[in-house]
C-alpha cells in the first residue's frame, strides 16, 4: 500500500485514541508511544500502526 493513499491523519488519530485508552486502562507507559504518535513522520505513523496490528485499509484516502 502506498503512503500517498493513506489518510494519514486519520490514523494519527486512531493511534492518538489508542493509546490515549491504552494509557488509563492498561499501561501509564502508554505515554511514551503517545507522544511518539504525536511527533512522528508520516512513514513513522504509519509503522507504529502496522506494530500495533492496525488495519491500514481501514484508513485508505477515498477516490473522487
Amino acid at each position: 500500500m502506498c503512503i500517498e493513499n493513506i489518510d494519514i491523519e486519520k490514523l494519527r488519530k486512531a493511534l492518538i485514541d489508542y493509546f490515549t485508552s491504552a494509557m488509563f486502562m492498561v499501561s501509564p507507559v502508554a505515554l511514551v508511544d503517545l507522544t511518539k504518535v504525536e511527533n512522528a513522520s508520516d512513514e513513522k505513523v504509519i509503522q507504529i500502526a502496522l506494530d500495533n496490528k492496525f488495519d491500514l485499509t481501514k484508513y485508505q484516502k477515498t477516490k473522487i
